[in-house]
């Protein structure tokens, strides 16, 4: 995880409690959030093992054990063939007025592996989100009151939403 979508993760959950998170492509790569996040219970899914990664699997096939009161997305969809359908898995998890966080790459960043942020490999998936796009994910889950923002120095997107209640 990169300096910026580290701290924008910091500064939106400052002074929050989660009972139960999920995290979704948890894999720590270059650094991880679940230190940030003050949590009773937290769970990990990703496609690979790896440190911090307590499921093994598709989140898109996979249900936590219970609804979650967050969910983090952090720097996936880029490195997914099925980026709305990640984003719909991750609204099933939440809880009624739960909370999604999103992070991925914008328009702009260069691209870089899912499996050791370093150069794509041949086959790998890789497309920057456009933020458009990510918006009308989340409107077709039943996210109605997402707030989307690009930062162009970190070509990045970064997205909060609630579940209805």
């Amino acid at each position: 995880m990169h300096v910026e979508a580290r701290a924008f993760v910091a500064a939106t959950v400052a002074g929050q409690r989660y009972e139960r998170v999920v995290e979704v492509g948890g894999r720590n790569i270059n650094g991880g959030v679940r230190d940030l996040i003050d949590h009773a219970e937290y769970v990990s899914i990703d496609l690979e093992p790896g440190p911090d990664v307590d499921v093994v699997g598709d989140c898109r096939e996979w249900l936590p054990p219970w609804p979650a009161d967050a969910v983090f997305c952090l720097e996936v969809l880029e490195h997914a063939p099925d980026p709305a359908g990640i984003v719909a898995a991750c609204v099933r998890y939440l809880a009624p007025g739960g909370r999604l966080l999103v992070t991925c790459a914008g328009p702009g960043r260069a691209p870089h592996s899912g499996h050791d942020g370093g150069e794509v490999r041949p086959g790998e998936h890789y497309a920057n989100i456009e933020p458009l796009a990510l918006a009308r994910w989340l409107n077709n889950a039943g996210i109605h009151n997402s707030t989307i923002e690009y930062r162009a120095g970190a070509c990045d997107v970064y997205a909060t939403a609630t579940r209805p209640a």
